[in-house]
């Protein structure tokens, strides 16, 4: 025990060693250092293009540059449809699951209930996915309030980019023409969807440095410049087609009707100048509207055209030299016996000129006239004029129409034929045909883009057979045609009524009419067309120089002093069908 004692004494007193120390830290520094420029060396040469991808991934990204949809305008440079930009608020889930409590405040900013979005982003992190859109296109208060909750939560893993959202300045008169895009800017209905890749953009590419929060710090370049869809303009003339659409919603609700549609044009171009629909809708609202409503009934929509047929009919008569105007027609007794089937007037009109069957609307006097003509003859005339066909508009969902062939007619099919009854037809298909009649037999494709070169025609009838069809025709709105209401002051209109009865699957329903007029101004050198059907009125009156007329007036008077058209009847004097409407007895 006292040994050791002493050793330790001994040991005590020795003096340190203290080259062994500094040797002993000197190889621990040593080895510390190499290590450190060991690791050095491996992540900044060997490990050099791995950790610069990964801290790429972390802070590098790549963005889309916003690109705007085409504008739609009408004729005249009047906005249509037109792109906004506005801010898209889209988030990382994963990274927003540590800041529940920022929902509620998040919610609100979005204007959004606070439980559907906790909902969406529970599903959105239960499934592991690191993008979801909290909400597209918003306004640009709700982009404020979304960036002041980021910074009172320091949230991270949100952020906001630019897109662009459709808007419809022309809203419901406009709807059914134009269309809509979805959420995605991709056309959906109408010309948005019929020109989509004509006014769809490419978006641009662009890489940038962000935060950790995923907040832009740096645009880094370029990659592809964005490419902005091109304009359209329609042939639509806004004040037009603001007009048309008034009055015809008119006529809708005064008559209590299910629906209706309105076309004009301009007779020597084929442009559709107003195209109107009731009922319609809001492009600019929610889509919850019946499907129905979007439907663009003057090209989906058919109907038998009743007697606005008949001037097409003599036109065919009066082109084959076996009538003139003045040929006298025999109608009596206001009958006539047809196979097995009869064909009636509304009233004995006795003796009357080919003139005088246009003015008084007479199918006995039609059906006497296309009895003359081969059904071949018949058939290829209303064919020419277009029916039977679509039209050149390539509209979604346009129908064709129905015009039978004439191998199957019977010879009472060859007789309603003449009075417009066994073929349907649609609104612009009847103004095209109406159009052949104003252009001096020139058929010209109709369009509902803007025409700059008119088009070259395809010759139905002769400029002769035209100018004596408006001639008769002009006698229908005069004192003692079927259309008076369709007159328009200080200047000469030809046109025709047609009512006829609403055909179903169970054949034709009693008390349901389908009531249209046709017309064109002025008589010698027209310049428009139009053409209003009213579907099935509920009112007193049903008969289409009643209901449809009327809209027809005022919309046509409108146009031709918009278009500074040349009065021709600056008296006021009306063509009487007394002078021409019966034959000499």
């Amino acid at each position: 025990m006292k040994e050791r004692l002493r050793r330790a004494d001994e040991a005590e007193r020795r003096p340190p060693n203290f080259a062994a120390r500094r040797a002993a830290l000197g190889l621990m520094l040593g080895a510390a250092f190499l290590s450190v420029v060991g690791a050095s060396f491996y992540r900044q040469v060997l490990e050099h293009e791995f950790l610069k991808n990964e801290g790429e991934k972390r802070f590098l990204r790549e963005r889309e540059i916003a690109a705007r949809r085409g504008m739609v305008t009408d004729r005249n440079g009047e906005p249509l449809a037109i792109s906004t930009s506005m801010s898209t608020v889209w988030a990382d889930p994963q990274r927003l699951a540590g800041h529940m409590e920022a929902v509620p405040s998040l919610a609100a900013a979005l204007e959004v209930p606070p439980e559907s979005l906790q909902a969406r982003l529970d599903t959105y992190i239960r499934d592991d996915k690191r993008f979801m859109f909290l909400r597209r296109r918003v306004e640009p208060q709700s982009a404020d309030a979304v960036a002041a909750v980021i910074d009172q939560y320091g949230l991270s893993g949100i952020d906001m980019d630019t897109e662009y959202r459709r808007f419809y300045p022309g809203g419901e008169m406009f709807g059914q023409v134009v269309g809509f895009t979805n959420v995605d800017d991709a056309g959906q209905e109408g010309i948005e969807l019929v020109y989509n890749d004509w006014l769809n953009a490419t978006p641009g590419k662009r890489r940038v440095i962000q935060d950790g929060r995923g907040r832009v710090l740096e645009e880094v370049e370029q990659i592809r410049p964005p490419t902005h869809g091109r304009d359209l303009a329609l042939s639509l003339d806004r004040r037009l087609q603001f007009l048309a659409y008034r009055e015809l919603k008119r006529a809708v609700a005064e008559h209590r009707a299910v629906s209706g549609s309105a076309v004009l044009m301009d007779a020597h171009s084929g442009e559709v100048l107003a195209m109107v629909n009731q009922p319609s809708f809001n492009p600019n609202a929610g889509r919850t509207e019946p499907v129905e409503a979007r439907r663009n009934r003057a090209l989906t929509d058919v109907f038998e055209p009743g007697s606005t047929i008949k001037p097409l009919v003599l036109a065919a008569a009066l082109e084959s030299g076996r009538i003139h105007p003045n040929t006298p027609v025999d109608t009596s007794p206001g009958f006539l016996t047809v196979g097995r089937n009869r064909v009636r007037d509304i009233r004995n009109f006795g003796r009357l000129t080919a003139t005088g069957v246009i003015t008084k609307s007479s199918n006995v006097g039609v059906v006497k006239i296309a009895q003359q003509m081969e059904p071949a003859l018949l058939w290829k005339t209303l064919q020419q004029a277009g029916f039977g066909r679509p039209t050149a508009v390539q509209f979604p969902g346009e129908r064709s129409g129905y015009l039978p062939h004439y191998d199957g007619w019977s010879q009472f099919e060859h007789a309603t034929v003449a009075f417009g009854y066994g073929l349907n037809v649609t609104t612009l298909q009847l103004a095209q045909a109406y159009a052949v009649l104003a252009n001096d037999g020139l058929l010209r494709p109709a369009s509902l883009l803007r025409v700059d070169t008119v088009p070259a025609g395809q010759r139905v009838f002769s400029a002769q057979t035209a100018h004596q069809v408006r001639r008769m025709m002009e006698t229908v709105v005069s004192n003692t045609g079927t259309a008076r209401r369709a007159a328009v002051a200080g200047y000469r209109v030809a046109g025709k009524t047609g009512t006829s009865k609403k055909a179903t699957g169970q054949g034709y329903v009693q008390g349901k009419y389908q009531s249209v007029f046709a017309g064109l101004a002025p008589v010698d050198q027209p310049r428009f067309v139009m053409v209003v059907m009213i579907d099935e009125p509920r009112g007193k009156d049903y008969y289409g120089g009643i209901v449809a007329a009327p809209t027809f007036a005022t919309v046509m008077q409108a146009a031709l002093r918009l278009y500074n058209v040349p009065p021709d009847d600056p008296a006021g004097k009306l063509l009487l069908a007394s002078a021409h409407g019966r034959a000499e007895q």
